[in-house]
């Protein structure tokens, strides 16, 4: 069967990388950052942030002015900073929005050129790390959602399940430890051109009533590699949590 489209050229891609992933538990990959800007890849991502729409940026471009400019253009000129290493992350522009309690979320707003650059490299390192995850974990993973986690819990309570753990992460994204997480992604990463990126993203900073404040703590949460990052951070956690309670129902 010939692959005709971007996305079923992107899906052939991730199934491989997926295979090879789950293949070999402790393959570390060392060749991912020229699948970042092959030309499917790009368009893909740029179709996906299209699809999500989003709010301008620190730079004031849209989606509109880009769909002006021409798709292909704009495309071509990511696909060449990336080629020749000129890709530059911005500073995100912080945005709040209101929580049911009243309180204010913090968001930090990509550029539309980090969007797509960023979906890109998730598109690649997603299949990666869904080997790897655990099967309690459904939020921000593709083809999971809040209502089979639901239905998880629902099964759990019918066989005699007799208690629940509740547990908020306050501000989360906001206090991950970047270099612990880089620690984590660099376990099935080996590629430093993609690491860099990552950690060009995460150095990049907030841009908030004109000033510029970067931390050595948090991956914005707004950006569109931010989930997965964030997901790799916290299966850590969940690895734990398992293994302590299989030792726990083995006493």
């Amino acid at each position: 069967m010939r692959l005709t489209t971007p996305m079923e050229k992107v899906q052939q891609l991730q199934g491989k990388l997926g295979h090879a992933a789950k293949t070999s538990k402790s393959r570390r990959f060392h060749a991912l950052y020229d699948k970042v800007y092959r030309e499917e890849v790009l368009w893909e991502a740029w179709r996906r942030v299209r699809a999500n729409k989003g709010a301008s940026d620190i730079d004031g471009e849209t989606l509109a002015d880009i769909e002006k400019m021409g798709e292909e253009r704009f495309v071509a000129e990511c696909q060449e900073r990336l080629r020749k290493g000129k890709y530059r992350p911005q500073p995100v522009r912080r945005q709040y929005i209101p929580k049911k309690d009243g309180r204010m979320r913090p968001l930090g707003i990509p550029t539309v050129k980090d969007r797509v650059v960023q979906m890109a490299v998730k598109l690649i390192l997603e299949p990666i790390f869904e080997a790897d995850f655990q099967e309690c974990s459904f939020g921000f993973r593709p083809k999971r959602s809040a209502k089979q986690a639901l239905e998880r819990i629902r099964k759990a309570c019918n066989r005699k399940g007799n208690w629940v753990v509740d547990v908020d992460i306050q501000g989360y994204f906001d206090n991950i430890n970047q270099e612990k997480l880089m620690k984590l992604v660099e376990m099935r990463v080996s590629d430093r051109r993609m690491l860099k990126l990552i950690r060009g993203w995460l150095k990049a900073g907030v841009m908030e009533e004109g000033t510029v404040r970067r931390s050595d703590l948090g991956t914005p949460q707004g950006g569109v590699i931010s989930p997965l990052l964030a997901n790799i951070y916290l299966n850590y956690f969940d690895m734990l949590w398992e293994k302590g309670m299989e030792r726990k129902s083995e006493n």
